[in-house]
């Protein structure tokens, strides 16, 4: 290495929670979306020695060239990053090579978006070392970006709405993302204000894990099971079916994914208009139906989403779903922040009755999503 400082930029990308609209991205339909504090942060640093090197608080280091990007010789973690930097066409840009530091506050396969933080923090950091300041079409671009790399690059099936949170996030906003289009999604900021009423979203992490990237997970098998429904029915995608259409579905697994994915559609429109008058009590319902909808006839919820989800209805929650792609990650309950606690120790003293180890709790708003916090 040279004695020359080179360029480094340090940047944040958040999680997100899904407030509502699981599985409807890739569907074609619309998600509600929230960034939330938990966030990853990465530090870019230009390199003169060609030399590609990734180092992380969750994972093993991983030290190769710049060269290996293009010829897929990334493995692990580190993929991640070097897909953001094939999809982002950075190869060129970098050919001195770079040095990555990321750090992580994020439950690694908690259903809270952390590869997709990961992606979008190296994304804005790349950006910021190439000279560029993306304005609200380029953030849109670089999620786009960070899609492709997991999905493409990685290998792990993903819609787009973790990556669109994470990049478009604002503070007491969820994004509504529209996919009906998915190669240019529609999304909007809808005020998601809280903690005007005193409101928060308590997120579970349950400890039982998912990997999404594996070929033969629940995820791949519903998105399969869905165009399969969508093949029968003669519609692009199923988020373009009507619930009349459910009666010429003739496989009654099909019938249920499809009547998830019709149902879910709905509930996003009308949690969008609870929001606009801030009727809460409806949200609660909203997304307790959305959990049932997951659970009965999408069945990626297990026994700890389930648990989790009920116990907090029973202490007062005025609503409660899983969140993510389900087989397990997180839950989240509207609560009122005074009783946050009461609802944390039900969830608690479930989970000991079940003899399972203690979840995880986080307390939530709406947050900012991804940014350069630093230059040098």
């Amino acid at each position: 290495m040279s004695a020359t400082a080179l360029p480094t930029v340090t940047a944040f990308a958040p999680g997100r929670v899904n407030l509502i609209g699981e599985h409807t991205d890739y569907n074609g339909g619309q998600c509600l979306p929230f960034a939330i504090p938990l966030a990853t942060t990465a530090t870019l640093t230009l390199r003169d020695d060609g030399i590609l090197r990734a180092t992380s608080d969750q994972a093993e280091p991983w030290t190769g060239r710049l060269d290996d990007v293009t010829s897929r010789q990334v493995t692990g973690w580190a993929s991640y990053v070097a897909g953001v930097v094939w999809a982002l066409d950075a190869v060129a840009p970098l050919a001195g090579g770079l040095d990555v530091q990321v750090t992580s506050t994020i439950p690694l396969g908690g259903g809270l978006s952390s590869s997709a933080a990961l992606e979008c923090s190296i994304a804005i950091a790349l950006e910021a070392l190439l000279g560029q300041t993306p304005d609200a079409d380029g953030r849109s671009r670089i999620a786009e970006a960070c899609r492709r790399a997991e999905t493409e690059y990685v290998g792990a099936p993903t819609g787009g709405v973790d990556q669109l949170a994470s990049m478009l996030g604002a503070e007491e906003h969820a994004v509504h993302i529209d996919f009906d289009d998915p190669r240019t999604p529609a999304t909007t900021l809808v005020p998601l204000p809280l903690t005007a009423d005193g409101l928060a979203i308590l997120v579970t992490d349950t400890g039982a894990r998912h990997a999404l990237v594996e070929d033969d997970s629940g995820y791949a098998r519903r998105r399969a099971e869905c165009d399969a429904a969508a093949a029968t029915l003669g519609v692009p995608t199923l988020s373009r079916a009507a619930f009349a259409d459910l009666a010429s579905i003739a496989d009654p697994v099909h019938r249920r994914r499809t009547r998830h994915v019709v149902t879910e559609n709905a509930r996003v429109v009308e949690t969008v208009d609870a929001l606009k008058v801030q009727d809460w009590g409806r949200l609660g319902a909203l997304l307790t139906a959305s959990h049932e909808s997951l659970r009965d006839d999408f069945e990626v919820s297990c026994a700890e989403l389930d648990v989790a989800v009920e116990a907090a209805l029973q202490a007062g929650a005025r609503g409660a779903r899983m969140t993510g792609g389900g087989f397990g990650g997180c839950t989240i309950a509207l609560v009122h922040a005074g009783e946050a606690d009461a609802v944390r120790a039900a969830i608690d003293t479930a989970y000991r009755g079940s003899g399972w180890p203690a979840p995880r709790h986080h307390l939530v708003q709406p947050s900012a999503g991804a940014r350069v916090v630093a230059r040098s």
